[in-house]
């Protein structure tokens, strides 16, 4: 059986993830591979964000951990704008 995340791992995992949104190669026409992108783009981010979502309701995490989740969780909306805005 695998062992659980610490919190601290999630946040750093979830982070991991939002830079693997970041490197994902924005295709060059608005075809088809756009909506690709798009979706790989908004999964990886969804993937991290459920990484940290349950952290602050994790009665053994501390509130600076927990205060580190809300903001990532609080931060993702903006990332997906800033990483799919158009170029």
């Amino acid at each position: 059986m695998a062992k659980p995340l610490t919190p601290e791992q999630r946040i750093k995992n979830a982070q991991e993830l939002i830079e693997k949104a970041r490197q994902i190669p924005r295709p060059s026409s608005v075809g088809w591979e756009h909506f690709s992108y798009t979706a790989q783009v908004k999964d990886t981010l969804k993937k991290a964000f459920e990484l940290v979502k349950l952290i602050q309701h994790s009665p053994s995490a501390d509130p600076e951990t927990k205060q580190q989740a809300r903001d990532l969780i609080d931060s993702l909306p903006g990332i997906e704008k800033e990483i799919l805005k158009p170029s």
